[in-house]
C-alpha cells in the first residue's frame, strides 16, 4: 500500500489565482504538484463557506447569551464574581 499525504495550496501570481494540490509519496519521498481539478476546488469552497457559516452563528450565540447573562447580572445588581460565589 502507498502512502501518500496531500497538501492543498491556494496561490495568487501576477492576479491569477489558483489552487494547488501537492501530493508527496511518503514510500518513496516523490513530490508531485499539480492544479486541483474544479470539482474538487469547488467542493473545497463549499465546505469552507459552510465552516464560516457555522463559526458565524457560533459567534452571534456566544454574543446572545453573553448579553443574556450581563442583562440579568444588571437586573439583580450583582458582579459576575458575586453571583459566582452565590452559586458556589
Amino acid at each position: 500500500m502507498v502512502r501518500v499525504q496531500t497538501i492543498t495550496l491556494a496561490v495568487t501570481y501576477c492576479g491569477v489565482h489558483k489552487m494547488l494540490e501537492t501530493i508527496i509519496n511518503v514510500e518513496t519521498g516523490e513530490i508531485t504538484t499539480v492544479e486541483m481539478p474544479e470539482s474538487l476546488k469547488n467542493e473545497l469552497l463549499n465546505e469552507w463557506q459552510q465552516k464560516q457559516l457555522e463559526h458565524e452563528a457560533n459567534a452571534a450565540l456566544t454574543a446572545e447569551k453573553a448579553a443574556a447573562k450581563a442583562a440579568l447580572l444588571e437586573r439583580l445588581g450583582i458582579t459576575e464574581d458575586e453571583a459566582k460565589l452565590l452559586l458556589s
